[in-house]
């Protein structure tokens, strides 16, 4: 029987103006049988409780796929032509709890269980960081511990926050000391800004982290870098994460806690491209803050990032004539 593949709503169909607005204008999937012949899920998490300066991720999920309509199926540059070869679909938002954080990580938790039960990639639309400790969670119970690649302005490392210990700035602290990370495969790109110790980066090298401060990136292709990336964090299944405020505020000024000096739109297409050949097997793009997206340009680019990410997953197609 010949696997029944989705695609995204083609702009001759419906006017890209038009229609339900799911992630690239893919069919939106529910039932229990149907996820089962599911290769990836695009997933929303419309939360933003655990952030710490501006709000507003709570509705990042929506604008992202209502910047994903231009779209298309096929990657000029790289030649991934996911959906020939993949199965994917768009499963809606996870219910969470608009008022207790803890309940909500808990939901996202048990939420995921689910997705992954499927043998489903998720690529997850944020939502503040909070969220990616909760997959994580539900990640090693599916794979094991995950090498990752985290693309961001901030380590995320932070003990507590104003006394809490899960929020958008310590998720990667509490996945070391929950054992869900293999921190001998674990990169972290973009970091800058300030901070109140060393400490604050340093943290991570003593676990073993590669971290690639921004001013590493300035003025040069990260190709190179990328290479690297793939040695260390190879040889097992990779989690990508990207916080879309790694990327200078110049392109993408709609985040909750914007840097300057940061990443650029080119140079993140070259890390998320760089992971191809990997055994990546989820990732996320989060806090895109619609409200400080006057443009919808930051949603734009969020979309595109997670587009990437589908193209870099195992078994794409890659068709170059």
């Amino acid at each position: 029987m010949t696997k029944r593949l989705h695609q995204p709503l083609g702009g001759n169909e419906m006017p890209r103006f038009g229609g339900i607005a799911s992630m690239m204008r893919l069919p939106v999937v529910e039932k229990p049988e149907e996820l089962d012949e599911l290769d990836v899920a695009f997933v929303g998490i419309p939360l933003d409780i655990g952030t710490s300066l501006r709000a507003g991720t709570r509705f990042g999920p929506r604008q992202i796929r209502a910047e994903s309509v231009m779209i298309r199926p096929y990657n000029m540059a790289t030649g991934a032509a996911p959906f020939e070869s993949l199965n994917v679909a768009d499963i809606g938002d996870i219910a969470i709890n608009t008022f207790n954080l803890l309940d909500a990580v808990s939901i996202i938790e048990k939420e995921y269980d689910r997705i992954l039960s499927h043998n489903i990639i998720p690529l997850t639309l944020g939502g503040d960081h909070t969220l990616t400790l909760p997959i994580l969670r539900a990640i090693k119970r599916k794979h094991g511990k995950v090498g990752l690649v985290h693309i961001d302005a901030h380590a995320d490392v932070n003990d507590h926050m104003f006394g809490e210990k899960i929020a958008h700035g310590t998720t990667f602290r509490r996945a070391v000391e929950e054992d869900l990370l293999d921190c001998d495969r674990v990169v972290q790109i973009g970091l800058r800004a300030q901070g109140y110790s060393a400490n604050d980066f340093n943290w991570s090298r003593d676990q073993g982290f590669r971290v690639v401060q921004a001013e590493e990136c300035w003025h040069k292709s990260l190709e190179p870098l990328m290479q690297e990336v793939r040695e260390k964090v190879g040889g097992g299944p990779v989690y990508l994460s990207f916080d879309i405020d790694g990327i200078d505020p110049a392109w993408a000024p709609g985040t909750g806690t914007p840097e300057v000096g940061g990443l650029t739109t080119i140079q993140a297409l070259e890390i998320i491209r760089g992971c191809a050949g990997l055994d990546v097997i989820g990732g996320d793009l989060v806090e895109v803050s619609p409200p400080y997206d006057t443009t919808g340009n930051t949603s734009l680019l969020g979309a595109n990032l997670l587009y990437e990410m589908l193209c870099v997953l195992p078994n794409v197609k890659i068709k170059k004539d």
